[in-house]
């Protein structure tokens, strides 16, 4: 078992949370989120984390940086992340960080604890 926190990033989720014009560009919102990410980690979280940034839909294709593992999902970016989560099992603690409410419930049941997006950005 690892105690190593595993935490998924919706990143559409997230970049959309904040009205800057992320729209224009969501390819760059999504690498300015990884960026900022790799920077500061999880401000409040103590310890090894491990983050994982999922991305879709104009997104994809967005590289990995040392600190953050970005996975492009293949179609819904919401199954990718319910994946992740089965995946870790309640071998590991896991943290969602999503406002969707519907992501929130489907990893919730699986175990995660979910945060909003202000928890990665201000």
């Amino acid at each position: 078992m690892s105690d190593v926190l595993l935490v998924v990033v919706d990143a559409a989720n997230v970049v959309s949370s904040v009205p800057d014009g992320w729209w224009r560009d969501r390819r760059g919102a999504a690498e300015r989120l990884r960026d900022r990410l790799a920077a500061d980690g999880v401000p409040g979280r103590d310890g090894p984390v491990e983050i994982v940034l999922v991305v879709e839909g104009a997104a994809r294709g967005v590289s990995s940086v040392p600190g953050v593992r970005v996975e492009s999902a293949p179609g819904s970016g919401d199954d990718h992340m319910v994946e992740l989560v089965a995946e870790a099992g309640r071998e590991r603690p896991v943290l969602v960080v999503t406002a969707d409410r519907e992501l929130r419930r489907r990893v919730g049941e699986l175990g995660a604890e979910v945060a909003g997006p202000r928890t990665v950005r201000p």
